[in-house]
């Protein structure tokens, strides 16, 4: 778990101070990334569209507002969350990013002005969409050689997905082999479904043999298509709507819309109700007419999708982190009912974060019954005053657990009383306190606190991690239960102890095969690189992604731990080290001091180390290094694109565009007319290229 949110959360950005603003984009970082995984990786969120949503807008808004705290792990550079293995492994040669959303009207408007202000259109100058709905299901791509389907894939975390060619071959709407003239390659794009009335008859047949059915179409679609037995995939009702492309050869040319018919033409499904719209009223007088149309469609869509229709502009417009800059989604507004909080328990975390939750009564909204919601934090309790007993607002747009929107007051019980945070843990009976300025209350227990221990020992043997097999939510407590293991380090002691492996042996669950298929996914573990095992440790934000900052800026394991132990100590150059790193804020640096100042902490990795065969990390290539991390900064006019489109392109090679220039600037791009920026560079030393130059450098890095 990511902890509750904090405290700020419900402040305006400009009234956030940058360490305020810091520390609520690492929580968020987090808090989105754990959804990806649940949504995408598990096909079990815990929370309903409208509050993620909610959560990617509150990181957006953050980073205008501090563009220079944007992180590595910024939710938006990424989308969704790593394949599961037990299917083979596809690389996306063209990612499949997702989109950005829109919930309000003046969003589409802005989404509009936004394009013509990059392209540097007038406001009389035509601009086309195409205009589609947004399906409700699992994202796609099926690979088409010489007309032939040769690969089906699932998008994963947008670079990496899985292989299920054998599934989509069952699909009925999915040729096997195009029709007319196909091009010699064609990755296809689109979403597999299921029509709810398949759904209701599938579940009804479910429940009469006495098996589990399934929530909604979209859970269902998803766990079909990733079954390992594509026979039971042959039984689901699965439908395929096509809607964009990835490779192609020879590329795509002309507009969206001409796309779509040709893939009508090879005999590809492509949805009926697309259409071509001018203009920003148009756009959104399309989302009103099929927000009358959603009851009465087939299928479920929770939105709309507009695309800007001439691909030329496409390529221009480019992305910006995980999303295209010339299509946004266009969702529906959230579904509601009431219902009542029968009792608030608190949940401990890994990290000691405390979370309460309401045990709702169960009811049905939109057709998926939900019983449980988080409550975030304690302010978010008190705000709201929400109390044991009372009858809540609940809204979703999805199909998961929904958020409280408020509380009914007028049908509050007369015994009702305001809800006590506990100020010891639920788990361990510490001592739960609140630091200043945050909104986590969390239990000092540490190590000894049950919950604590389980949770930081899932989380070191989980996929990012050491990634053993074997152990899992179940396991892990039993181990620690059998008094088998007290730590990491413990466990990697295991398979040399042959006292401890049979009384492992004797556990319900387990058995002599079991457990030295447990000892063979240890023994292959013990050689990790430095990356995984710094994201092991379980270090309050230090995700992967700022684990593999600090891997690759600190390159061994020796350097690191002895750099770290000087941090603790109080060393201000180890400090401004660390502050360098692009990327890493006061809050990760403050969090690595706290771990490291605990004694405890360091002998326990000490004991880990030992155990272990830390590979250190490569040094990059010359030219995947040419511009990584460089400092850029444009000034005057440039005459082959506009200034937007120069910044987006730098920061895509993973330079940093900077609006001064300073001695920290390591490269200045001057167009025609540059003034005092070109003087600065020249005054302090730092190199100047022109345009040419600059676009010959973007080629080839």
């Amino acid at each position: 778990m990511s902890g509750a949110a904090p405290a700020t959360r419900d402040l305006p950005p400009d009234q956030l101070s940058r360490e305020q603003a810091a520390a609520e984009l690492a929580w968020l970082a987090a808090e989105i990334a754990r959804h990806d995984r649940l949504y995408y990786q598990h096909d079990a969120p815990e929370i309903d569209d409208s509050v993620y949503d909610a959560l990617r807008r509150r990181n957006a808004e953050l980073e205008r507002r501090f563009p220079d705290l944007i992180r590595p792990d910024s939710p938006s550079h990424r989308v969704g969350a790593p394949p599961v293995e037990a299917f083979g492994k596809v690389t996306h040669a063209v990612p499949m990013l997702s989109l950005d959303n829109a919930m309000e009207d003046g969003e589409v408007v802005e989404f509009v002005a936004r394009i013509r202000r990059f392209l540097g259109l007038g406001g009389d100058t035509p601009l086309t969409f195409v205009a589609e709905p947004k399906i409700d299901g699992l994202s796609c791509a099926l690979r088409y050689e010489h007309g032939l389907l040769m690969r089906g894939a699932t998008r994963g975390d947008g670079t990496v997905g899985e292989d299920v060619t054998a599934n989509v071959r069952t699909v009925r709407d999915i040729p096997q082999r195009l029709v007319g003239d196909p091009p010699p390659l064609l990755e296809v794009r689109g979403e597999v479904y299921i029509e709810r009335a398949e759904f209701a008859a599938f579940n009804a047949e479910r429940e009469l043999a006495g098996e589990p059915t399934f929530m909604n179409p979209r859970n269902l679609a998803a766990g079909s298509l990733r079954q390992l037995d594509s026979s039971i995939t042959a039984r689901r009702p699965l439908r395929f709507f096509a809607y964009a492309w990835g490779e192609a050869d020879p590329p795509i040319e002309g507009s969206h819309h001409g796309f779509l018919d040709r893939l009508r033409a090879l005999g590809l499904p492509v949805n009926p109700l697309v259409e071509l719209v001018q203009g920003t009223d148009a756009l959104l007088a399309y989302h009103r007419r099929l927000g009358e149309l959603r009851p009465n469609l087939p299928y479920d869509i929770d939105g709309v999708v507009y695309k800007v229709d001439s691909i030329d502009l496409q390529r221009r417009l480019g992305f910006v982190g995980r999303a295209p800059r010339w299509a946004v989604a266009h969702k529906f507004p959230a579904q509601q009912a009431e219902t009542v909080v029968e009792r608030i328990t608190v949940q401990v975390g890994r990290t000691g974060a405390m979370t309460p939750v309401a045990e709702l009564r169960p009811v049905t909204v939109g057709g998926v019954t939900v019983s449980r919601a988080t409550l975030h934090n304690q302010d978010y309790i008190e705000q709201k005053d929400i109390r044991e007993g009372d009858t809540v607002i609940i809204q979703r747009a999805g199909d998961v657990i929904p958020q409280v929107v408020g509380v009914v007051i007028a049908k509050r019980p007369p015994d009702a009383r305001p809800f006590r945070f506990p100020e010891v843990c639920p788990e361990c009976g510490s001592a739960a306190v609140r630091p200043p300025g945050e909104a986590i209350r969390r239990c000092t227990g540490g190590l000894v606190c049950p919950a604590q221990l389980a949770e930081r020992l899932r989380h070191a043997v989980s996929r990012g991690a050491f990634d053993i097999e074997g152990l899992g939510r179940k396991q892990v407590p039993q181990l620690l239960a059998a008094g088998l293991i007290h730590g990491l380090a413990d466990l990697f002691r295991l398979p040399r102890d042959p006292e401890r492996l049979a009384r492992l042996a004797e556990l319900d669950g387990w058995g002599a095969r079991k457990v030295q298929n447990l000892v063979a996914a240890i023994e292959a573990r013990r050689e990790i690189p430095l990356d995984r095992l710094i994201y092991a440790l379980g270090i309050r934000f230090t995700g992967e992604v700022n684990a593999r900052l600090l891997a690759r800026h600190y390159r061994d394991y020796g350097t690191w731990r002895a750099a770290m132990e000087r941090l603790a100590a109080g060393d201000p150059e180890a400090a401004a080290e660390l502050d360098a790193i692009d990327g890493v804020g006061g809050a990760l640096i403050e969090a690595l001091r706290e771990f490291f100042a605990e004694p405890h902490n360091r002998t326990a990795l000490d004991a880990l180390a030992e155990e272990l065969h830390i590979r250190s990390v490569e040094a990059p290539s010359a030219a995947a290094a040419a511009l990584a991390g460089k400092t850029i900064v444009f000034t005057g006019t440039l005459q082959r694109m506009t200034r937007a489109e120069a910044k987006a392109r730098a920061e895509a090679l993973g330079a940093k565009v900077a609006g001064s220039v300073s001695r920290r600037t390591d490269l200045v791009v001057a167009g025609a007319d540059a003034g005092s920026k070109l003087r600065t560079a020249q005054e302090l030393g730092v190199t100047v290229i022109d345009e040419e130059r600059w676009l010959e450098l973007a080629r080839s890095a």
